[in-house]
C-alpha cells in the first residue's frame, strides 16, 4: 500500500477539515482571541488528525503487505483466509469475514462436484465390471466355435476389451495412490503378463517378439498398473507396425539402482517434430490420422500419467520410417523416484 494512494482516499476528510479549520478561524475572529491562541488550537487539532491519519495508514499498511505476501507465498490460495490474522480495523474484519465465507462455499462446490465426479467413477468401473462378462462369455463361445470369422470377431473383441480396460485405467488414473501397491515384482512376470494380453492380436498380425538379453530382475512396481502400461506400448507396436516383416524387440538393461525396459519396433516410426508431443493428452499426429488407423491419443498420456504416479520413468525415441522405441525405467528399490 503506497501512502499517497492511501491518501488520495482520504483528500475528502482532509479538505473537509481544512475548510472546517478555515471556518473555525473565520468565526474566532469575531472575538477577541489572542492569534497565538487561535494559530495554537489549529496546529493541535491538525496535529491530531495527522498522527491519527498515520497511526491508520501503518496500521492497514502493515495488514495488506503481510496478506499479499502470505498470498505469494501460499500454493492453494484458496486457504488465505485460514492463515491471515483477524485485523483491529472494521475494514479488515469484513474483508476478512468475506474470504472465509468465500472459501466455505468455494469448498462446498468443490465437494458438490468432487461427490458427483465420484459417482460417474464409480458408475463406469461397475460399467467395465459388466461389459467385460459378455465379453469374457464371447471369447468362450468363439473357443469352441473356431473358424476364420471367428477369429476375426475375436480380434475385434479383443479392441473392445482393450479400450475397455483403458477406460478403466483413465477413469482410476487421478486415484492411483488409492488402487495399487509397489512391492518386489519380477520384470519377466510383467512383461509376460503383458505380452499374453496381446497373444492373439500378435498372431493373426504375424508380429514376432524377439527377448533378447531380458534380465530376469526384481523391481519395484506394482504388478497390475505396470502390465497395463506395457500392454499399451506393444499395442501402439502392433498398430502402427509395418506390412511385412514386423517385429517387436524387447531386453532390458541394468544401470545403477535401475533398471531400462526397452521396448523397440520397426514400424513406421514418428515424425520429428511430434516426438516431444507423444505424451500430451489426446494428441494423434500424422500416424493417428493415417486411413483405418484411429487413434485417441489416451494411450500414451495415460502410460506417462501413471508413470508419474508409480514413481516410473518413461522416455520415447523414434525416426520416420525406421521405427519407435520406449524406455521405461524401474527402480531396484522402494526409494529410488525418476
Amino acid at each position: 500500500m503506497r501512502f499517497m494512494d492511501y491518501i488520495k482516499e482520504k483528500i475528502i476528510l482532509i479538505i473537509g477539515i481544512i475548510l472546517a479549520l478555515v471556518s473555525v478561524e473565520i468565526l474566532l475572529l469575531a472575538y477577541n482571541i489572542s492569534i497565538l491562541i487561535r494559530v495554537y488550537c489549529a496546529f493541535i487539532i491538525i496535529f491530531v488528525i495527522v498522527l491519527a491519519i498515520l497511526i491508520e495508514y501503518k496500521k492497514k499498511k502493515d495488514y495488506y503487505n503481510e496478506l499479499i505476501k502470505n498470498m505469494d507465498d501460499l500454493k492453494e490460495k484458496y486457504l488465505i483466509s485460514e492463515i491471515i490474522k483477524t485485523p483491529n480495523f472494521i475494514e479488515g474484519k469484513i474483508l476478512k469475514d468475506i474470504l472465509q465465507d468465500t472459501g466455505k462455499s468455494m469448498l462446498e462446490n468443490v465437494n458438490y462436484y468432487k461427490n458427483i465426479q465420484e459417482d460417474y467413477k464409480e458408475y463406469i468401473e461397475l460399467w467395465i465390471h459388466e461389459v467385460k462378462i459378455p465379453i469374457a462369455t464371447s471369447k468362450m463361445i468363439i473357443e469352441n466355435n473356431k473358424n476364420e470369422i471367428t477369429r476375426n470377431i475375436d480380434e475385434e473383441l479383443d479392441k473392445v476389451e482393450n479400450y475397455t480396460e483403458q477406460a478403466l485405467f483413465y477413469a482410476r488414473s487421478n486415484t492411483v495412490e488409492k488402487d495399487y501397491i509397489v512391492s518386489k515384482t519380477n520384470l519377466k512376470e510383467i512383461l509376460n503378463g503383458a505380452i499374453l494380453k496381446n497373444k492373439t492380436t500378435l498372431l493373426n498380425e504375424k508380429v514376432s517378439i524377439e527377448l533378447s538379453n531380458l534380465k530376469d530382475e526384481e523391481v519395484y512396481t506394482d504388478n497390475k498398473w505396470a502390465i497395463f502400461i506395457i500392454n499399451q506400448i506393444i499395442q501402439n507396436a502392433i498398430k502402427y507396425s509395418k506390412k511385412k516383416d514386423k517385429e517387436i524387440e524387447i531386453f532390458s538393461q541394468e544401470k545403477n539402482d535401475k533398471v531400462i525396459l526397452y521396448i523397440k519396433d520397426n514400424g513406421i516410426g514418428i515424425k520429428k517434430g511430434e516426438i516431444t508431443r507423444v505424451f500430451e493428452k489426446g494428441f494423434t499426429g500424422e500416424n493417428g490420422r493415417i486411413i483405418g488407423q484411429k487413434s485417441t491419443g489416451i494411450g500414451l498420456y495415460l502410460c506417462k500419467k501413471l508413470c508419474d504416479k508409480l514413481g516410473l520413468g518413461i522416455e520415447l525415441n523414434s525416426e520416420k520410417g525406421i521405427g519407435t522405441e520406449v524406455r521405461i525405467i524401474f527402480p531396484k528399490n522402494s526409494y529410488t523416484n525418476f
